[in-house]
């Protein structure tokens, strides 16, 4: 009986997640609407490079940056929301460069870096590699953000980091990959609710390139 009972849980998992994939391009169909916040973690970096000063936000040479796999990501989502006529308003990024340029190449348009998106974790590697969601303040920060209605017929970008998610959403959201978005659709009143989760790979499959 209990290995019926598994064996039943594993068919029913199976369905779910299949289920959730399917509805993965009307989420991005809804987002011609408007009215969505659209939570990115910023795309690939260079490894070879380190944080070594990297709140000395005008110094490139002091904090990692995208790698050219990041960069062409960061575009190819930007193309696909071009071509699927998505509309953008409001754009906030961390104040890192890595994620104002990957916020630039997304949204196709200038963004305006904020201390509540920038590294939680301090841009240390070890923060980075295990968030544990428990920076209450700075979780705190990244949820008014996403609660703050768009401008009226548009989506707004955020564009943060891992650590910032998982404080923002619990240690479980620590599995967002890069340039993955977390979607949250506005309410009328009270917070926004999650609507899903789109990949660089659902972009591309749902704008046909």
């Amino acid at each position: 009986m209990n290995v019926l009972c598994r064996l039943a849980l594993i068919v029913l998992l199976a369905g779910i997640s299949r289920h959730a994939a399917a509805d993965t391009p009307d989420l991005i169909s809804s987002l011609k609407q408007g009215g969505y916040v659209l939570i990115f973690r910023h795309t690939a970096t260079d490894d070879s490079q380190k944080d070594v000063y990297p709140f000395k936000f005008d110094d490139m040479s002091a904090q990692r940056q995208l790698s050219e796999k990041g960069r062409d990501a960061a575009g190819q989502i930007g193309t696909a929301i071009k071509d699927l006529a998505i509309p953008i308003g409001d754009v906030y990024t961390s104040r890192l460069n890595r994620a104002v340029e990957a916020g630039k190449l997304i949204s196709g348009r200038e963004v305006k870096p904020v201390d509540a998106l920038t590294d939680s974790s301090n841009a240390s590697a070890s923060g980075m590699a295990n968030p544990t969601g428990a920076n209450a303040k700075a979780g705190q920060a990244v949820r008014q953000l996403v609660d703050a209605p768009p401008q009226s017929g548009t989506n707004t970008v955020l564009v943060t980091h891992k650590t910032n998610i998982a404080d923002a959403f619990g240690k479980d959201a620590g599995n967002v990959g890069e340039g993955e978005a977390f979607v949250y659709k506005a309410g009328s009143s009270g917070p926004a609710t999650f609507a899903g989760r789109i990949t660089l790979a659902d972009w591309i499959a749902k704008a046909g390139r």
